[in-house]
Order: structure tokens, then C-alpha cells, then sequence
């Protein structure tokens, strides 16, 4: 119980915050003070306003946002977001193009479960669709998931994977984005073994810890530092009496966004501060660059406590896939049985969350399949967030996965000859 009171006490402060910036911005913009020329009710007005808002957003799932899209035809099309395949703790979805022949290139997008949702990578998707067929992995807040649906840890992930993979076929180009790499290389091993036919076409790996020990930072640091005692004791509570999840055990998103925030303090107060400024100088607009990328980070999801944990100690801890020891629901995974799915790492030159090295391991580990399939590419200047969204990765990064794609796709096969009619006899 006192775990879920911690729970409920956290979002009691972030209640009072946002009722607070909404109560400072109502009275600053009293009509009887716009006699009275002073710059303070302007900027408590202000800071009034970023308050609400950031502390709003981080209870709100955000809109994909993504409505239209312009073709070669000069037209813009809408664009629908349909659900798949819908499981307890994510969901399939398909960005579906209105008007607008399918696709040769399917492509699906494994996102993170890692504290933001799916639509983080929002601009990723965005620049996939002009010509692909796009699919994502939308992963549920686990404080709306009731604890009747049962567990969800690593293994749970990874097979949801293998479904994913095996709905959607094996014409498929799976692009996983930061922390689920690791697992996306097991479901495609996973599948390589138990259903070849079903295994995708390619795998492009984005900044993922596949071998978090290749090159270490600070994450990797702090995984080695806590033991799994201490993560469980002050990272786990249980999900308060407000939610559908009452009771489940889960890393919240409050507590996950608090150590964001701390990795880059300075910056981050300096962002706000100057955001305040322009608001009470009447520059800031509701969709200006401060507004896009808070209303994107400060969204936090809850992460099911059993996926935390088992992250940690199996992907970081113990490194369970870059030794090739990964066990999935009883079976082995021998990532080695991967022959034919062509695989390509892209990292980043500055990311300091999964540095150069942590994934390009995942070429090594793929000892059964030729250096033809392989490939990898390292950003230049880029950080975490610029491999797989930003200018890098619209004008370097996205090329190349796509020429990947398309050096690898399996050329359909060749429809027999339809044999002549017997003579009559």
C-alpha cells in the first residue's frame, strides 16, 4: 500500500503544479491589471503559462499528428491510422495512405519502451510514409493495462515481436529504434529457427545497446552500479487507485522523466527560463520549437515493473544477447541461425546514451550470415536523437536504410508455367 501511496503522491504534486501555473496565469491576466504597466504580472503570467502546460502534457498521450501526406503527385492524401493486430500491452498499427496504391516496401517500426510513447518517433514515421507501407509498434501505458492482463518482461516483448513479424509477413523491413534492438535481433532469431518462412526481409538496428559493455556511458554505468535489490526497492511502486492498472507494479513516468531531467538539469532550466521570457513578451507560439519538443518529452508512459527489471539485469546486467544466451519462453535463441534476413547497424558518432560500438556488435553475433547482408553506418556529429530523427536522418541516415531495403528485398517468386491441357484420349 505504500507504494501505491508514493504513487498517488506523485501525482498529487503534479496536479497541484498544474493547478498552480493555472491559477498564476488566471490571476496575472486580470483584466483590472492591464492598467497597472508592470513587467512582473507579465512574466508570473507567463511562467503561469509553461507551467500548466508542461505539467499537463505529462499525463497526455500525444497525437501522431500525422493527418496528410504529400506524393509525387503533388497532392496530399490523408492518411489513417488503423489498428492490426491490438494485444494488452501494445498494439500494430498501419499508417494507411488514402488513394494511394500499396506499397512494394513494407516497413515496420519497432519503437522503445522506454518512457516516452511510440509517437516520439513521430517524425521518423512521418518521413517513411511518402513510399513506404508504414506498421509501428504502439506500446500501451501500463497504469491503464489492469493487473488481470498478467506479466509483461523481456520475453513477453520479444514474442510480441515474433506475432508482429509474422502478421505482417516475410516481404518486411524491421527498423528498430534504440532500446528494443537487442530484442528485435532475438525475435528475428527466434524466427529464423522456428519459422523461416516467416522471418522478415531485412533488420536495420538504430542505437541500441546489443553489447552495452562494448563501449560504456552512463547508462551502462548505472546498470552496473545498483544492485537489483536497490532498482526494485526505489524505482518500483504500484499504480494508484485513479487508474484502470490499480495495484500493478510498474516504473512510473514521473519517476522516469525526473532522471531525464537530471541528466541534462542546466540545460533543461535554461530552456524553461527562456521559454518563460518570450511568453510574457508575447514571442512564444502554441507549435514553436520549445513547444514541439517539450510536449513530446514531458509525455512519460508507465513501464511494466517486470520489463524495467528484467532490462536491466538480462539485456545490461548480464548481458544475455551479446553473449548469445537469451532464453525466450523455454528456448535458447541462437542469433547465429539468422542466414537470411540482411542486417544494418546505424550509430551515432556523439550518442551518449548507446555510444558507437553497443550495436554494430550485433554484426558479430550474427555468425551465420554472409558479409554481403551486412552493413553499418556511423553519423557523423549526430546524437542519440538525430539518427533516427532531425536533419541527419532525413538527409544521410534514411537514404541509406532505404537503399538497404531495397538491395535486399527477396525478389517475389516466379510463377509456374501453367502446364497445357492433356489430349483428349
Amino acid at each position: 500500500m505504500r507504494y501505491m501511496m508514493s504513487y498517488d503522491l506523485m501525482e498529487t504534486v503534479r496536479n497541484t503544479n498544474q493547478w498552480l501555473g493555472a491559477t498564476a496565469q488566471s490571476m496575472a491576466s486580470y483584466p483590472a491589471f492591464a492598467a497597472l504597466p508592470n513587467p512582473m504580472l507579465s512574466w508570473l503570467a507567463g511562467w503561469g503559462e509553461v507551467t500548466e502546460r508542461s505539467f499537463k502534457r505529462m499525463v497526455a498521450k500525444p497525437d501522431w499528428g500525422i493527418h496528410v501526406t504529400t506524393l509525387n503527385d503533388g497532392k496530399d492524401h490523408l492518411v489513417e491510422v488503423d489498428t492490426v493486430v491490438e494485444k494488452p500491452f501494445g498494439d500494430l498499427i498501419h499508417f494507411r495512405v488514402t488513394d494511394r496504391p500499396e506499397q512494394p516496401r513494407k516497413v515496420l517500426v519497432v519503437a522503445p519502451m522506454s518512457g516516452h510513447y511510440a509517437t516520439l518517433l513521430r517524425s521518423t514515421v512521418k518521413s517513411l510514409i511518402e513510399n513506404c507501407e508504414v506498421y509501428v509498434t504502439d506500446w500501451h501505458n501500463a497504469r491503464d493495462i489492469p493487473v488481470s492482463a498478467g506479466k509483461f518482461d523481456v520475453e513477453d516483448y520479444t514474442l510480441y515481436l515474433v506475432d508482429f513479424m509474422r502478421e505482417l509477413g516475410p516481404d518486411t523491413h524491421v527498423v528498430a529504434v534504440c532500446q528494443p534492438a537487442p530484442l528485435t535481433l532475438a525475435a528475428t532469431a527466434y524466427l529464423a529457427e522456428m519459422e523461416p518462412k516467416a522471418q522478415p526481409t531485412s533488420l536495420t538496428l538504430i542505437g541500441g545497446p546489443v553489447d552495452p559493455d562494448a563501449t560504456p556511458t552512463d547508462v551502462t554505468d548505472f546498470g552496473h552500479r545498483v544492485t537489483m535489490g536497490q532498482l526494485e526497492q526505489t524505482m518500483i511502486q504500484r499504480v494508484g487507485f485513479k487508474y484502470k492498472g490499480v495495484g500493478r507494479a510498474v516504473y512510473p513516468g514521473l519517476l522516469q522523466l525526473s532522471s531525464f531531467m537530471s541528466m541534462n538539469m542546466d540545460r533543461h532550466s535554461k530552456a524553461f527560463s527562456e521559454q518563460i521570457m518570450r511568453v510574457s513578451q508575447g514571442d512564444a507560439t502554441d507549435h514553436d520549437a520549445h513547444n514541439r519538443f517539450y510536449d513530446e518529452y514531458l509525455a512519460v508512459m508507465d513501464m511494466p515493473a517486470e520489463f524495467y527489471l528484467s532490462t536491466v539485469e538480462r539485456v545490461f546486467k548480464n548481458r544475455e544477447i551479446a553473449k548469445n544466451e537469451f532464453v525466450v519462453d523455454g528456448h535458447k535463441v541462437d542469433i547465429g541461425k539468422i542466414t537470411d534476413v540482411a542486417v544494418k547497424t546505424v550509430e551515432g558518432a556523439k550518442d551518449d546514451i548507446s555510444a558507437p560500438g553497443q550495436c554494430i556488435a550485433a554484426l558479430d553475433l550474427c555468425t551465420g550470415l554472409p558479409d554481403s547482408k551486412k552493413a553499418s553506418h556511423v553519423e557523423p556529429d549526430a546524437g542519440h536523437y538525430g539518427i533516427f530523427a532531425g536533419r541527419s536522418w532525413r538527409n544521410n541516415i534514411r537514404p541509406l536504410v532505404i537503399e538497404f531495403m531495397d538491395a535486399n528485398a527477396r525478389k517475389p517468386a516466379r510463377k509456374a508455367a501453367a502446364k497445357p491441357a492433356q489430349a483428349a484420349q
